[in-house]
């Protein structure tokens, strides 16, 4: 089943953020946000194994949970949209702790 292309409502932010994962049924693993913005991140993980549409509470380090629901999966990393919309400068707040440089050519899209 072929998906629409939909336009992303905010600018993919690169971070690296320590975060702690659990998904509905009890499992926890440890992991990492790479890129974030108000309504959702990539999460990537080395002993979970997700699949679309798990919901998920991701605690980033420094946060209180955010509960979500993985959108697309490549590998150990999802896609996670937020159920509720981080506030804008929450998110430019985290960006200016946590940014990473990334090279022009994968900041398209």
């Amino acid at each position: 089943m072929n998906r629409p292309f939909l336009q992303r409502r905010s600018r993919r932010q690169p971070v690296s953020l320590a975060a702690q994962c659990r998904t509905a049924n009890g499992l926890r693993d440890q992991g990492e946000i790479s890129d974030i913005t108000a309504e959702g991140c990539c999460l990537r993980v080395t002993g979970l194994f997700f699949r679309v549409g798990m919901r998920l509470v991701i605690r980033p380090q420094g946060l209180e949970g955010l509960t979500g629901i993985v959108r697309w999966v490549s590998g150990n990393c999802a896609g996670v949209e937020f159920d509720c919309p981080l506030y804008t400068p929450v998110v430019d707040h985290l960006v200016r702790l946590h940014a990473t440089f990334t090279p022009e050519w994968r900041a398209v899209g």
